[in-house]
């Protein structure tokens, strides 16, 4: 996969690709560095159709980061029903949510002024 003319850190990128490895679509980054008040310096969204699905993307994740950023998420969130799973890399947020829930909570746009860069499906 490539960005046109984007660079992103190594674990966002790790983070894309184990993603993509489990056909989890939609991704969104939003690059959150120019807001003091954040709580990270992006979150990388994404969507997976059922729970299943988004407990296997968290899993790639972790393995796409771990073995490509040497990174470990600080703590995971949401995977007593995975309808939506956040995992804490510190400078990095990620998100995994079933369509519904995605819809509902609406990430993307917390932070309205936000740079959001949108990663292509792969199919």
């Amino acid at each position: 996969y490539q960005h046109m003319t984007k660079t992103f850190p190594k674990l966002v990128d790790a983070i894309i690709e184990g993603i993509q490895e489990k056909k989890g679509h939609d991704i969104t980054i939003c690059d959150l560095r120019k807001f003091n008040a954040a709580p990270a310096q992006y979150f990388v969204v994404c969507s997976g159709n059922t729970p299943q699905q988004v407990d296997a993307i968290i899993d790639s994740i972790e393995e796409f980061a771990r073995k490509q950023a040497g990174e470990k998420p600080s703590a995971i969130a949401g995977r007593n029903n995975s309808l939506w799973v956040a995992a804490d890399y510190g400078t990095v947020m990620v998100h995994v949510l079933v369509p519904d829930a995605r819809e509902h909570y609406d990430i993307e746009n917390i932070w309205a002024d936000a740079e959001i860069t949108e990663i292509p499906d792969l199919d």
